[in-house]
Parts: structure tokens; C-alpha cells; sequence
């Protein structure tokens, strides 16, 4: 009867650490990606947040802007002259020219 003979094969010590950094790095990518995805949803989240923020404070810029142009009508400007005893007189109003 035949005996097989097992060789022994020896791994260096380069292959070891080869091994060791393959399978460290099988490991930690589907780690790193999910990391990483969760970072992203989180940013787009805040991304959206002030977004909404942004389109709030522009809707209220707009609407104080409309109020400004309703204070600074001539009618609105006649209106509180006249409540306050003053009276429009358009030969009064001296006009400001640039010459050139």
C-alpha cells in the first residue's frame, strides 16, 4: 500500500501580509460603502432642508419688497402727507438733473 505524501507548502512572510491586507480590505469595502452612502442621504437631507429654508426667506424677501413699493407709491405718500397737515403741490418740486 502506497502512502501519500503531503508536501508542506510554506507561505512567506509577504504572502501572509498579502492574505491579511486581501481580506482586511474584502472586509471594510462593503463597510466604507455603506459608511459612505449614509453620508451622502445625510448631506442631501441638510441639502434639502435649506433648500426649503431658502425658498421660505425668498418668499418673505418678495413680500416685504411689495410692501416697500407700497409705502414708496406717490397715492401712500400723498396719503400720510395729508394726515399729517401737508399738502402736494407740484410746482414745489425741484427736479435733480445729471449734466454731462
Amino acid at each position: 500500500m502506497k502512502r501519500k505524501i503531503k508536501k508542506k507548502i510554506k507561505i512567506s512572510r509577504f504572502e501572509k501580509l498579502l492574505y491579511t491586507v486581501a481580506i482586511v480590505l474584502l472586509l471594510a469595502s462593503p463597510i466604507s460603502i455603506v459608511f459612505s452612502k449614509a453620508t451622502l442621504s445625510k448631506i442631501n437631507f441638510e441639502v434639502e432642508k435649506k433648500k426649503d429654508a431658502i425658498a421660505v426667506q425668498e418668499k418673505t424677501n418678495e413680500s416685504i419688497s411689495m410692501a416697500i413699493n407700497e409705502l414708496a407709491s406717490l397715492t401712500k405718500i400723498q396719503q400720510v402727507a395729508e394726515e399729517q397737515g401737508l399738502s402736494y403741490n407740484n410746482d414745489n418740486i425741484k427736479r435733480v438733473t445729471e449734466d454731462n
